[in-house]
């Protein structure tokens, strides 16, 4: 609901202003300036009159000078808040520059202490990788250890480097021992042939061959007649 007023602002200000020239606190009542210019021109007029008034000029020229300090009097009191309020405003201005002066020093402070925290996240997280490294480190076992299990491993390899060759020489002559074995067979065998089958005796060379197990053929065999 909007509110109803008798005035308008603008009016208001304009009766206010009327009031504090014309020293009038209330809408009653004559203002004290015209009261005080009335006094001061009835003293006037009594002082230009021709005759024997000088009691009643009197008596108006105090009446004048105490409507005078009447009215000077809220005027220095005006004065004396008016000066008031000019140093209570000087004030303000300065503790408005001296916040703003704080504020933004406030907002430096601020940017430096974001830059130093993420300074300190940097410098905590590395920390935290190195104690994890750490971590690692010490549950790996010692240095000597690990040497000396590295020369076991060592003499172990040459160990079965050596057996690897040995057997490999070892198989290699039982492979000969055997092709051989295989030609004596295959010899014997073919003596035991010779022996059931006799020779003609107009044949003076029998031709024969064998083929051995490892591929090779024997020479025909000649016999004396």
């Amino acid at each position: 609901m909007a509110a109803h007023y008798a005035i308008s602002p603008m009016e208001d200000d304009v009766v206010i202003k009327q009031r504090l020239l014309t020293r009038t606190t209330t809408t009653r009542g004559e203002p004290p300036l015209k009261k005080l210019i009335k006094k001061f021109i009835a003293f006037a007029t009594e002082i230009e009159k021709e005759g024997n008034n000088f009691n009643d000029c009197e008596k108006l020229y105090k009446s004048f000078l105490q409507e005078l300090a009447t009215f000077e009097l809220p005027l220095l009191k005006t004065k004396a808040v008016i000066e008031a309020n000019r140093r209570e405003q000087e004030s303000f201005k300065n503790l408005h520059v001296e916040l703003n002066n704080q504020i933004a020093q406030a907002q430096k402070d601020i940017e430096v202490l974001k830059v130093q925290l993420e300074e300190a996240k940097i410098e905590r997280q590395h920390k935290e990788e190195c104690e994890a490294i750490r971590r690692l480190i010490a549950a790996q076992p010692p240095r000597a250890e690990t040497q000396r299990q590295l020369n076991e491993l060592e003499k172990e390899l040459v160990g079965m480097e050596a057996e690897n060759f040995a057997a490999s020489r070892t198989l290699e002559l039982r492979k000969k021992q055997f092709g051989l074995l295989l030609h004596v067979v295959d010899e014997l065998q073919s003596t035991l042939e010779e022996e059931k089958n006799p020779v003609d005796p107009d044949v003076g060379m029998v031709g024969t061959s064998s083929v051995g197990a490892d591929g090779s053929t024997s020479e025909p065999m000649v016999i004396d007649t």
